[in-house]
């Protein structure tokens, strides 16, 4: 990673190459997924089942401006309509209500969800005045294992110095 982003935080180098090191799991940045819509791309990283305990691939961007600058983020209908989930499929059935979550001193909600009958997702919407991070995840696993890996992923101190940056728009 010398030379690339920890040396300027936000910087992005080429998509693909690298990997993020968080403990035993090992992520991979991959290419963003999902079509233009009316927020830039984010970033998007997979992590294998040796090294996570379940294939998981992990999407995140913010989105300046977009959350209620008294409240953050509220309740479950706003991580519903606002974490991207939708974007891995438009068929996603939470399974329980979400609970409050601190991603890298960022505070919001966490949920979890099926998609199309047959996968696992998780929904994060955490906010900083009012700036929002949405977080999508999906794996091949049990919601425990998707939740598990994605915030250990989101612990890590190369994610959370590029969280920081975005929501400053840098």
């Amino acid at each position: 990673m010398a030379g690339h982003r920890g040396d300027v935080p936000g910087a992005r180098r080429p998509v693909g190459r690298g990997r993020l090191r968080d403990g035993a799991a090992a992520w991979r940045e991959i290419a963003w997924p999902f079509p233009r819509d009316g927020w830039p791309a984010g970033r998007a990283f997979r992590c294998g089942i040796v090294e996570c305990g379940a294939e998981v691939e992990v999407y995140l961007r913010p989105k300046l401006g977009f959350c209620n600058c008294d409240s953050g983020v509220a309740d479950d209908d706003e991580v519903d309509r606002v974490a991207d989930v939708d974007m891995i499929s438009p068929r996603f059935v939470p399974l329980r209500a979400g609970d409050a979550v601190d991603v890298a001193d960022m505070p919001g909600r966490i949920r979890v969800y099926r998609l199309d009958g047959s996968r696992t997702a998780i929904g994060i919407a955490v906010s900083h005045h009012c700036d929002l991070m949405a977080v999508a995840a999906q794996g091949s696993g049990d919601a425990v294992q998707i939740q598990r890996a994605t915030l250990k992923f989101l612990e890590g101190r190369e994610i959370r110095r590029w969280m920081a940056a975005a929501m400053e728009g840098r």
